[in-house]
């Protein structure tokens, strides 16, 4: 009995320590998970996490961003088209602010309604509208006051804690031209701050045109201030003598290649009208004017209105944010035919002297393009003077049944089509401006795909003349012009000229030649200076400038459009230019005599009395608006998706005579 006792006491002792013993483990391991929490959340909060060190920072110092002032742009004359204008922007830190402002107040000293306040306030606190969003650093609250409107609120900022103003500028366009080229400014979006780093909510960024390709260029570098602060948020000066400030480096000055004179000139006889005038200088791809109508007034996109200006603007039905000029595809019409004769001569397929019959058009198997009344047989340079359809079918279906020089319809094609590439046709040229389309040329493989590998000829003859799947821009058009001035090269055309301390990007200063032979460019040369004296553009006759052109009268599926294109003088080419005016019918109609007018005014300074006088009276003319003018490109997008047609019609509604 003793013994169980002594047993059972002993069993209990053991128990009890080792009760003990789990207690102690439980407790020290307790302490040590305490502990591992409070070295993780010291870790995080040090090394993870910087919000405490905003507050310490937000209550130590004051970052004040110095915003540089952005690069003035003036013309190739240096007249000043776009320069800055102070404005200020109404920050916040919500940190501070905290809800102790007069609301009333504070909108009265701003003029805004306490609702637009509720919601502002709310939409920065929104991280998926302002990802950027901290409490302890400067928010935009409303941006671009004037002076004004900055003297009144100031007077009272003292009153509105959290509340600071910052010194910025705005741009200014000085004249109410080139809207296309110079573009303009507005506040960043959320995928502008995630692309590019140097941005933050409530910054501005070029948005279209000039502004928005050469965008680091002009904006420059921002600086900092760092004010040092007292318990109460008081500034009491510079952290360390502005030991760790920067200064503000200015953005660089564009000087443009665009004539302003010319510039205006040109938008002045499109007004009413939609379409495109494209000049350049061939001596080194210079883009003298730019000009896509209809147009706005680039003074009406800056400040607190852009946005409503802008909305407007984008549900206009004449679509005038649209950069026709290197937007726009179109067909060029018997401009084209210039890049055809170029082809033909110098693969062999024609000579100077080749003759090729044109009784009121092409027959061949049935398929007949029409033409207008001219002498026949016809060659060369009679052709083009003349703007013969017939030439130019006869010379592409000889070309692409020619099984001596390639061995199949597709070799041939392929072959016409390197020419066409050569020229600058089919990509994009590669202007400095955003938004540029690159036209449609088409390959063996477009035409094997749509007719199942049986085409010919005939089945594509549409495209010698400029029609059928040939899309072009006016841009290209011009440079076509520009090209055919060099006798065989170009540059890529470019509206900026100089860039402020950088010299100009070599992309700009190479020449690009072209697979035809100076020969066969001498003959178009000479074609085209007969059209002047003779042909189709004798309107050209009158200058006494040797001027050399081609007119174009576009299909389409409402009124024809009105194409030229040409260069001045015929030997020392100083300028080459397009005209394309929609719905304007024959070339000679509307594209003629504004070319001669816009080669005038660059050549000579200034337009005659009797020039001014037709320019006036170009410019009080408008083409209606009608339900074909539904597309921003007339119908040419929608003929381009559909199949091919396999001939043309001798219908003169649906195949019009070139000229």
């Amino acid at each position: 009995m003793t013994d169980c006792t002594e047993n059972h006491i002993e069993s209990y002792n053991l128990m009890k320590d080792y009760n003990l013993e789990n207690r102690r483990l439980v407790i020290g391991g307790v302490a040590v998970v305490i502990v591992a929490i409070y070295l993780v959340r010291l870790f995080t909060l040090q090394l993870m996490s910087d919000d405490y060190k905003k507050n310490a920072d937000s209550n130590a110092f004051l970052k004040k961003i110095e915003f540089p002032s952005r690069g003035a742009i003036t013309d190739r004359n240096g007249r000043l088209l776009v320069y800055n204008q102070p404005a200020y922007d109404i920050m916040v830190i919500m940190n501070e602010e905290s809800g102790r402002l007069d609301t009333t107040e504070f909108c009265q000293s701003l003029g805004i309604t306490k609702e637009f306040f509720i919601q502002r306030m709310n939409d920065i606190k929104d991280r998926t509208k302002n990802p950027g969003y901290s409490r302890f650093t400067q928010q935009l609250f409303m941006s671009q006051l004037s002076n004004e409107e900055f003297s009144m609120f100031q007077e009272k900022i003292f009153r509105f804690p959290g509340f600071y103003v910052q010194p910025r500028s705005i741009r200014q366009y000085q004249y109410k031209y080139a809207a296309h080229i110079l573009g303009d400014v507005g506040e960043v979006s959320p995928s502008d701050i995630e692309d590019d780093d140097y941005y933050m909510p409530g910054d501005y960024i070029g948005k279209l045109g000039v502004e928005k390709y050469y965008e680091k260029e002009l904006r420059g570098e921002k600086g900092v201030q760092i004010m040092l602060r007292d318990a109460r948020g008081r500034i009491q000066g510079k952290y360390q003598n502005g030991k760790y400030d920067r200064r503000p480096v200015a953005g660089k000055d564009l000087t443009l290649s665009i004539d302003l004179n010319l510039q205006a000139l040109g938008e002045r006889l499109l007004e009413g009208k939609r379409g495109s005038i494209v000049a350049i200088d061939p001596r080194t791809g210079e883009v003298l004017c730019m000009v896509s109508s209809p147009t706005y007034d680039p003074r009406i996109m800056v400040g607190r209105q852009r946005g409503k200006n802008h909305r407007l603007l984008s549900h206009d039905l004449w679509k005038p944010l649209l950069n026709r000029s290197i937007m726009g595809m179109y067909p060029p019409g018997s401009t084209f035919k210039t890049s055809q004769a170029l082809t033909f001569m110098s693969e062999g397929i024609i000579s100077p002297g080749t003759a090729f019959p044109c009784h009121h058009g092409f027959y061949c198997r049935g398929l007949h393009v029409g033409c207008h009344s001219h002498p026949s047989p016809i060659s060369l340079v009679n052709a083009i003077s003349t703007s013969c359809n017939g030439y130019f079918c006869w010379g592409l279906y000889y070309m692409m049944g020619n099984r001596r020089k390639y061995k199949n319809v597709q070799d041939a094609m392929s072959m016409w089509r390197d020419y066409m590439v050569s020229m600058g046709f089919g990509y994009k040229l590669g202007i400095d401006l955003p938004g540029e389309k690159r036209g449609m040329i088409p390959n063996a493989d477009y035409y094997d795909r749509n007719y199942h590998g049986s085409w010919n000829g005939l089945t594509i003859i549409s495209i010698s003349i400029g029609q059928g799947e040939v899309t072009l821009t006016p841009l290209q058009i011009a440079n076509l012009g520009a090209t055919i001035a060099n006798r065989g090269y170009f540059y890529t055309p470019h509206v900026v000229r100089k860039v402020q301390g950088e010299p100009l990007d070599t992309a700009y200063t190479r020449r690009h030649y072209t697979k035809a032979s100076q020969r066969a460019y001498n003959y178009v040369v000479a074609g085209m200076r007969s059209s002047a004296l003779k042909g189709t553009c004798r309107m050209l006759g009158k200058y006494d400038f040797e001027a050399c052109g081609k007119t174009g009268t576009a299909q389409n599926r409402g009124h024809d459009h009105s194409v030229f294109m040409g260069f001045a003088p015929m030997n020392e080419p100083k300028i080459a230019i397009s005209v394309y005016v929609e719905n304007g019918g024959w070339g000679a109609d509307y594209g003629v005599p504004i070319g001669g007018l816009m080669m005038e005014q660059y050549l000579k300074g200034k337009l005659s009395p009797a020039s001014e006088a037709q320019a006036a009276e170009f410019q009080r003319r408008r083409i209606g608006y009608g339900p074909h003018f539904a597309g921003d490109d007339s119908g040419t997008k929608k003929r381009r998706t559909q199949k091919p047609s396999a001939k043309l019609h001798t219908d003169s509604a649906a195949v019009k005579r070139a000229e």
